[in-house]
């Protein structure tokens, strides 16, 4: 009898292995390495974000996967608040275990198979692909999605600010999109997890009216704490939109026990009504920001988009890996382009996510 195939077979190679080699070689730097590969918090966790989910510890029950009525009050709160959405309830949010669980799940969940296409942007976080290959689906890589043959696609995935170039989509750029998907019946997940971190774009969302009209159907909007409140330890992200296409997940989600921890759920109500610590953090990546930018600028390379997001999308003109075998000379490692798609091939994500000792000490050594 044959073994069933496991669903590691259907995977691609986990890229950030390829990335050991070149880590060695930065990390032999006689003053230490300077890790920009992942883009992972190094900043404190805001203390009244520490003392509510301490404040919670003593949890002994199970907790609710659609999260307790606090949490949802603060979701759809901060939904209206921060994206301009209107006319949304408890219905209408649900709370996730990290973002990337939903990412790499959601087509399982969604019901998609061998005859259902997922569609993402042709430079793009890994995990969407993941996500289709572990539900058996086809995936397709576009520039514009309405130049895609609707035919099949059932899961549209839209990723503004992007990563990893940090580009942005404009209104009429997400109205139109939004039209379209509608038009074909195709449902749009729209990957807003930089939403706050704009720099040189002020990110829009698809809940915003002016992009839907005032109905969310056939749209949900994914996010993520880990970002804006350092809480990427603490997997803490949530759903928005469409309340027929949430309440199956919310079904599905309860059989499989996806269930955010209840201290984590205090932690999130806390950090979600609290917009100091994010425009204190904001100032930190800005100010890392800068300075990067000008020393790869200064050191020959150029940068494209990175108007938003906690990344530089920059590049040499040469292939990606030979940049980095050159930033790993100087103790740098970064992520290569192509970890995100054969069009990033010339291109290296750098991230900001260091702290101000090792991001000068990144800056010197370029210069």
């Amino acid at each position: 009898m044959s073994a069933v195939p496991a669903p590691v077979d259907r995977l691609p190679t986990f890229p950030w292995d390829k990335l050991e080699p070149y880590k060695k070689t930065a990390a032999a730097h006689p003053d230490g390495l300077v890790d920009l590969s992942v883009g992972t918090p190094v900043d404190p966790v805001p203390e009244l974000i520490q003392k509510a989910l301490t404040d919670a510890a003593d949890s002994p029950g199970y907790p609710t996967v659609w999260g307790t009525p606090e949490l949802r009050d603060a979701l759809v709160a901060w939904c209206e608040r921060r994206l301009g959405a209107r006319g949304l309830g408890h219905t209408n949010v649900l709370p996730v275990v990290g973002s990337k669980e939903l990412v790499a799940w959601l087509p399982t969940q969604l019901g998609l198979g061998p005859d259902d296409k997922v569609a993402y942007p042709r430079l793009a976080y890994p995990t969407y692909e993941v996500g289709a290959r572990l539900a058996r689906a086809q995936y397709v890589a576009y520039d514009d999605p309405t130049e895609l043959d609707p035919a099949g696609v059932k899961l549209l995935w839209l990723n503004s600010p992007s990563n990893p170039t940090g580009r942005v989509l404009a209104k009429d750029e997400l109205t139109r999109i939004v039209a379209w998907a509608r038009e074909h019946g195709i449902l749009i997940f729209s990957d807003e997890c930089y939403i706050e971190l704009g720099w040189e774009a002020d990110p829009v969302s698809v809940l915003h009216p002016d992009v839907n009209g005032g109905s969310v159907e056939g749209l949900v909007s994914v996010h993520s704490l880990s970002k804006r409140s350092n809480l990427a330890g603490y997997r803490a992200a949530f759903l928005a939109g469409d309340a027929s296409v949430l309440g199956d997940l919310l079904q599905i989600r309860k059989h499989g026990g996806m269930m955010t921890s209840a201290p984590t759920q205090a932690a999130v109500v806390a950090a979600l009504g609290d917009e100091d610590h994010v425009h204190e953090q904001r100032a930190r990546y800005a100010a890392r920001r800068e300075l990067l930018r000008e020393a790869l600028l200064a050191h020959g390379f150029r940068i494209e988009h990175s108007e938003a997001s906690l990344y530089l999308w920059a590049t040499r003109d040469e292939s990606c890996w030979d940049t980095v075998a050159h930033l790993a000379e100087l103790g740098i490692l970064v992520a290569p382009g192509d970890f995100y798609g054969e069009a990033g091939r010339q291109f290296v994500r750098v991230a900001l996510t260091a702290t101000d000792e090792r991001i000068k000490a990144a800056v010197a050594r370029l210069a």
